[in-house]
């Protein structure tokens, strides 16, 4: 069967030609931007990749085309298909009907950390020797790409609630029927398709509504968020993580300020201890969900534990790039004013009062459309200088950068960012923030740390 996959460059819709592709179909796509890592995990599957939404692309005509979210009416390519009578259908239902059916489902939801707490628990199955199958909204590292059909009933998912697509505006996560269900935390976020938190609180609802009875939700113990949607009803066994103190099931007590070792307590009696690679008190709370998740399919906690101490981090979750010359530049796909403070927090524990520069573009539509106007800028409070580009399109984040002042200035081209650093000596550390390409910067910047920053 021939697949052809609009938008297959997103982390979503590239893993699922991945998985189409495994499943022995030819697969083809196309989107109007491409860059690495998703462009090249497709490429190095032999998936055809074309820019541009040209209806020529679709001859010879595919059995199907997968639309992505992200195409809407009016879209060239989206109206020949359905002047022309081709069979269409969304990623998520393609998802569930030809991969999900029959697979105990582990799905992994929330505002922020979704990706790593994924690749988490996929991580830990993998090294208990259970193979399973996944699907990850990013380029996991320690395994060889981010979506695979596995050799076991259990199929890992990153539980995105962005919709489906144009005809179908439910939520992606309602069509996964998971047995086992991470709710990892719940913010406002998605303002151009959410009208406010409650929109979304019924959306996650709708997927506790999907969790068998004999099923398990997992939650923080401290989202009110989370709180009052499990209030509207949950049917399932109900378990949750926290820090060490708070009244849950499964605990973490911090030994290292940065969150790099940490122990597991279970009914206040330590059950392992974590030292990784990671840092954060999100990244703790993110290993304990997934710990939760493996041991409800039989792993024991003390394994789950010994899996995280060799995880290997995810691809641009301050991934770390390039050091040298003391100078050291992380990649980091941070898209929320919680995440920008949650990951800047882990960073400033991890190098004490060493310089931290941080190069942010916000790019997500909830950013492009003000709604963090009045919490961007002070999530970047650890940071000792902020870079703010904006390449022609927030006329509010020039007037708040103006109002401020100070540590935060406005970049208007990648070349800023280059110059700024320039001529600069270590210990320095520059995160590049963007849930994009943000131009190139990452790769050009780690070029020129390398070659001393001249």
């Amino acid at each position: 069967m021939h697949i052809y996959i609009m938008g297959i460059c997103g982390t979503f819709m590239g893993s699922l030609a991945l998985l189409a592709r495994e499943l022995g179909h030819r697969v083809s796509g196309c989107d109007q931007n491409t860059y690495p890592p998703m462009s090249t995990q497709l490429t190095n599957a032999g998936i055809d990749v074309r820019e541009g939404y040209h209806p020529a692309h679709l001859q010879p005509v595919p059995d199907v085309v997968v639309i992505g979210n992200a195409m809407g009416r009016g879209n060239p390519m989206v109206e020949y298909v359905l002047d022309k009578g081709i069979p269409y259908v969304s990623g998520p239902q393609w998802l569930a009907d030809q991969v999900l059916k029959d697979r105990w489902v582990l799905a992994v939801s929330g505002t922020h950390g979704k990706t790593t707490t994924t690749t988490m628990l996929a991580w830990i199955l993998e090294q208990v020797g259970l193979c399973p199958g996944y699907l990850i909204g990013g380029v996991p590292k320690g395994f060889d790409s981010s979506a695979r059909l596995g050799e076991s009933a259990f199929f890992v998912i990153e539980a995105d609630e962005y919709d489906s697509a144009f005809f179908d505006k439910r939520s992606k996560f309602v069509h996964y029927r998971p047995r086992t269900l991470i709710m990892n935390n719940l913010e406002f976020d998605h303002a151009d398709i959410f009208r406010d938190l409650s929109d979304i609180q019924r959306q996650f609802h709708h997927l506790v509504r999907t969790v068998p009875g004999q099923g398990l939700v997992i939650t923080p113990v401290d989202s009110p968020a989370i709180k009052e949607t499990l209030r509207m009803g949950c049917w399932s066994e109900h378990q949750t993580f926290g820090l060490s103190g708070e009244a849950a099931d499964l605990q973490a007590q911090m030994i290292n300020e940065d969150g790099s070792i940490f122990e597991v307590l279970q009914q206040s009696r330590v059950a392992g201890r974590v030292a990784w690679s990671m840092t954060g008190r999100h990244n703790m709370l993110n290993g304990l969900a997934a710990i939760l998740a493996a041991h409800h399919i039989g792993v024991q906690i003390k394994h789950a534990v010994e899996a995280l101490c060799s995880f290997p981090g995810v691809k641009r979750r301050l991934e770390l790039v390039m050091e040298a010359n003391g100078v050291c530049v992380y990649d980091d796909f941070a898209h929320h004013p919680t995440a920008i403070e949650l990951t800047l927090d882990g960073l400033r524990k991890k190098v004490g009062d060493a310089p931290i520069w941080a190069f942010i573009e916000p790019r997500s539509n909830t950013m492009k459309m003000g709604v963090h106007e009045k919490t961007l800028l002070a999530s970047a409070a650890l940071a000792d200088k902020v870079f703010w580009a904006n390449f022609g399109e927030y006329e509010w984040l020039d007037r708040q950068v103006a109002d401020i002042g100070g540590k935060h200035q406005i970049i208007t081209q990648v070349e800023q960012a280059l110059e700024a650093v320039r001529g600069m000596n270590g210990p320095l550390h520059i995160v590049i923030m963007s849930n994009g390409g943000f131009g190139g910067l990452p790769a050009k910047m780690a070029v020129q740390v390398k070659g001393g920053l001249t």
